[in-house]
């Protein structure tokens, strides 16, 4: 299995924003490559994909160099400021084995920042770099996201946690018809990965993810969903194995096949991973 999304952070080092507020100090300590090792091992995840946290191309750099050393780190989706006049020069200054670009666009006040032309011509840059753009957005910017497939259809996109449906609240709409729009576009895949913490943390239950994940299913099919676990962030709500085994039991309708494309090819396809899982070329 490789595991298409997760986190390594040190609040000692570095300030995470995101972190702010009580309700995530139960993470708020180092998640270290010893840890990763640890639960990867006992859940048989072979290969990971390692996502940035911060806006830091520092942070970046610091996650290549681990994944270098760390055979269990197959890729790395990093960060850029996609607005800088230089994007591309920086994007070809990127080392293996990044495999992406990511930037935390859920904390933009606009809902249409990926609609700007700065951001366009990033975008445009990290396309014809081969490296896969990952989208973090809420509901209100899905609109932009089916936007943006549209209009770069070279672009590669990966949806993170499924946009964060509103599980905990039990609503539906917008988010359904705004995934449903997005996954309209082909270029377009989705990571089921995160939806725990976005269920009640202390209360969740795998029924209460079948509504959302049924839909992703629907509107991506196996062939554009890839697991990812979202460690450590899922530990305010579940460990590793527990988030592993939910998303077997919700893919359980799938037959073979398809689940072991959910849960191993399609991330290799997706992030130019080999058998072994590690990265074998852009594009």
């Amino acid at each position: 299995m490789i595991d298409a999304h997760h986190h390594l952070w040190d609040p000692a080092r570095r300030e995470y924003p995101w972190m702010a507020g009580t309700a995530l100090d139960p993470i708020r300590r180092p998640y270290t490559v010893d840890d990763l090792r640890a639960v990867t091992k006992a859940a048989g995840v072979h290969a990971t994909v390692l996502v940035q946290t911060v806006s830091s191309p520092e942070e970046t750099a610091e996650f290549l160099s681990i994944a270098e050393a760390e055979p269990v780190i197959a890729g790395v989706i990093g960060w850029e400021d996609l607005e800088a006049p230089q994007i591309a020069d920086r994007l070809a200054g990127l080392t293996s084995p990044i495999v992406g670009i990511r930037h935390q666009v859920e904390n933009e006040p606009d809902d249409e920042w990926l609609l700007r032309p700065a951001v366009l011509a990033g975008l445009r840059a990290v396309a014809a770099e081969g490296l896969v753009y990952d989208l973090l957005v809420r509901t209100s910017q899905l609109p932009a996201a089916a936007t943006l497939a549209g209009r770069l259809p070279e672009l590669r996109l990966v949806l993170d946690h499924a946009a964060k449906p509103p599980i905990a609240a039990g609503e539906w709409e917008p988010w359904a018809s705004g995934v449903a729009a997005l996954a309209a576009h082909e270029n377009v895949v989705c990571k089921l990965s995160g939806l725990v913490t976005e269920a009640d943390w202390t209360g969740w239950e795998v029924g209460h993810l079948r509504r959302y994940v049924d839909h992703v299913l629907d509107v991506f099919g196996p062939a554009r969903l890839l697991f990812g676990s979202d460690w450590p962030v899922c530990e305010l709500a579940a460990s590793y194995e527990l988030v592993l085994d939910a998303a077997i039991s919700l893919t359980g309708s799938l037959s073979d096949a398809e689940r072991l494309a959910v849960f191993e090819h399609n991330a290799r396809a997706v992030y130019g991973l080999d058998a072994g899982g590690e990265t074998s070329s852009r594009g």
